[in-house]
């Protein structure tokens, strides 16, 4: 634990006993992430590569004896308290039922949960794409199995399917499983490629040499839903049309690229451009765990570069912002590329950078995207960090 990391949760220990008058016995903690290929494609059965960052979400707590929840989320400044054996939907907080999903689905998976007092703090910036929200739901999982002794009852795999089907379900938001996956069985020095298909996983080397920027552009995600829902039924609408020349299909995840460009005049313009994204996005998936196995970070950079083009031109849900800051990281020295993250439009870009050029790369940023956008942005530098862990405090 870094002495940054040390001196956040004493902070946190110092909010506890406040709030409690008592000290907490124990910790979770569980990252954010960030996707550093393969977007848009989980929905299409394909592939994405996240990496989990060093910035999470953690919930310091201690046993109750009986089945009451007391939660106090400090950067909110609000209190919830809830029955586990009355789960009710919070309309006055909204971030309490992020919890009460989790706890729902645990005990539908059969875990006898028991409550808690807790805290809960993150420095995982909200609304910007690097999944503050699955942080929250794999710490609070980690702290409610923990506190029932059961920590070891579900693999880390049900921790993320229990916490998606929470925010499917209780919550009512339509998230896949990568966030909550890496958020959960992340690991230092390592990106986690996900089959988003049979939802298998292989944790692949991070090289040494290179850290992750992320530049968050501050711009409104506002179009990302609806574009969201259009592009992903033009993905199904693509599938439908190829069936008739390629009658195994079920997704755009078992066409290759040339298969769609042999068939393309079956589709209309947009069609065409919708698949060939998501088709040439699964192949540059693996090409970049290739990459990343020879220690080719230049081939990264430029698969990382292709995938903005492809997202900005084909898909079509890049922005202005996004389009700016992801030229500012490209033409800063040290780095090798840059993409936009996330469902686009607004949101973040990570870049591949040579370690020791990180500052290059967030001085670029903070001269030419504050100038281009009038928008000033906030940066983030994070090594590949590890996934969800609990920690004893006493």
């Amino acid at each position: 634990m870094t002495t940054s990391s040390q001196n956040r949760t004493q902070t946190l220990i110092d909010e506890f006993v406040t709030r409690f008058q008592t000290r907490p016995s124990t910790m979770s903690v569980a990252p954010g992430r960030v996707n550093l290929i393969g977007e848009h494609t989980d929905y299409n059965d394909g592939f994405v590569l996240p990496v989990a960052l060093d910035r999470d979400v953690r919930v310091l707590f201690n046993r109750r004896a009986d089945r009451t929840v007391r939660l106090y989320a400090v950067e909110f400044d609000a209190w919830a308290e809830f029955d586990l054996d009355n789960l009710k939907f919070n309309d006055e907080h909204f971030w309490a039922n992020y919890v009460q999903g989790v706890a729902w689905a645990l005990m539908e998976r059969g875990l006898a949960l028991t409550g808690i007092d807790g805290i809960i703090s993150g420095n995982v910036p909200r609304g910007s794409g690097l999944s503050s929200s699955a942080g929250l739901e794999i710490s609070c999982a980690k702290a409610l199995m923990a506190a029932a002794n059961q920590l070891d009852a579900l693999p880390g795999e049900q921790i993320a399917k229990a916490a998606q089907h929470a925010e499917n379900h209780f919550v009512g938001v339509n998230c896949g499983i990568m966030d909550q996956f890496i958020s959960t069985l992340g690991s230092e020095g390592h990106a986690l490629l996900i089959d988003c298909r049979s939802l298998g996983y292989e944790l692949v080397p991070f090289p040494t040499g290179a850290s992750l920027v992320i530049g968050n552009t501050k711009a409104s995600r506002s179009l990302a839903n609806s574009a969201y829902n259009e592009r992903r039924a033009q993905c199904e609408e693509g599938v439908r049309l190829l069936q008739s020349v390629l009658p195994g299909i079920t997704a755009l995840r078992d066409v290759t690229s040339e298969q769609l460009e042999t068939h393309k005049d079956l589709l209309p313009p947009i069609i065409y451009q919708r698949c060939r994204h998501v088709v040439t996005e699964n192949e540059r998936v693996h090409a970049t765990v290739d990459a990343l196995a020879r220690g080719d970070l230049a081939e990264v950079g430029r698969l990382m570069n292709a995938s903005h083009a492809s997202l900005r031109n084909d898909y079509t849900v890049s922005s202005d912002a996004l389009d700016a800051m992801v030229n500012a990281m490209q033409g800063a020295e040290g780095c090798f590329g840059a993409r936009l993250t996330g469902a686009g439009f607004g949101g973040c870009a990570v870049a591949l950078v040579a370690q020791g050029q990180e500052a290059a790369v967030r001085d670029a940023i903070f001269e030419q995207y504050s100038k281009a956008m009038n928008i000033w942005p906030e940066v983030y530098v994070s090594p590949a960090s590890r996934g969800a862990h609990v920690v004893d405090l006493t």
